[in-house]
């Protein structure tokens, strides 16, 4: 019996760890993500900062604003 018990123990443990690994590895996979989504809604903000900049600028000009 003591046999069945340390297998079972054994199982567990490996079990334990696979579950422990497949975690960490959405984890990652999930922080990765959100990095990307991070840089994405950056990049898309700074551009649309450029072309309101860009149309302020283009009123100005013809709008004699612009000095």
């Amino acid at each position: 019996m003591t046999d069945n018990s340390q297998s079972m123990s054994m199982n567990a443990g490996e079990v334990k760890g696979q579950a422990e690994a497949k975690k960490d590895c959405m984890m990652d996979k999930a922080s990765n993500a959100a990095q990307s989504v991070k840089e994405s809604c950056t990049e898309a903000g700074d551009q649309m900062k450029e072309k309101a900049q860009s149309a302020t600028d283009t009123v100005k000009e013809a709008t004699g604003m612009k000095k």
